[in-house]
């Protein structure tokens, strides 16, 4: 009855066609801060009726019991009833402070790494980091990009960060490697039956045009 009574929901949803109303997207944090903001701003301005809500974290919000109205996440949708989309190819970086010494390749004596908490998955560029820096020791863990960011700034470690956050955090500087770490797809899903809300419609074409056909 759940079930049946949410899908009504989606389905009525579905079938507005004003462009006005709420509008709830989940990603990560970073996501959040560093890619949707000139998205977002952008759409606030051609489409001021609708109101939108951020959720960020490292939790999946369900799409089906509308959560979340359109997600963004580094690993694909396991659900048919999901419409997805490959965004973009996601760059890493390794950052240190602007004013530390560079760390040897394949080395790091004398250096601190900055990683991520992998509970709540596989992580390959911090796998990646470890393995590029096998003398240099593990200090500071953290879920969330902005605190390895700013981590780095004050000299804890080394942090490897999308470039999207690590370019546009002052007071760090991006290494040139002989080997970059892996990078990874960014997905965008929201409900199949939602795929006719005007308002949801519109945020999508904005973000495509701002990832996908400015790029191409």
């Amino acid at each position: 009855m759940e079930e049946g009574a949410l899908a009504m929901e989606r389905r009525l949803a579905g079938q507005e066609q004003n462009l006005k109303g709420s509008l709830r997207i989940s990603s990560a944090d970073w996501f959040g801060a560093y890619v949707l903001p000139p998205i977002l701003a952008d759409f606030s301005k051609a489409y001021p009726n609708v109101d939108v809500e951020i959720l960020t974290g490292t939790r999946l919000f369900n799409l089906a019991q509308r959560e979340a109205d359109v997600a963004f996440r580094i690993v694909p949708f396991d659900t048919a009833d999901v419409v997805q989309r490959r965004l973009f190819r996601l760059e890493y970086g390794v950052y240190i402070a602007e004013e530390a010494p560079d760390p040897k390749y394949g080395d790091g004596t004398g250096f601190r790494l900055i990683t991520h908490d992998t509970s709540t998955g596989h992580f390959p560029d911090i796998a990646w980091l470890i393995e590029s820096f096998p003398n240099a020791r593990p200090v500071l863990r953290s879920n969330n990009r902005n605190v390895q960011g700013r981590m780095c700034r004050q000299g804890v470690g080394i942090a490897v960060l999308p470039r999207v956050v690590g370019n546009q955090i002052p007071g760090i500087r991006r290494l040139e490697l002989p080997t970059p770490p892996p990078a990874r797809d960014i997905w965008m899903g929201y409900h199949r039956d939602l795929r006719r809300l005007q308002r949801l419609r519109a945020f999508i074409s904005m973000v495509l045009d701002h990832l996908v056909n400015a790029t191409a």
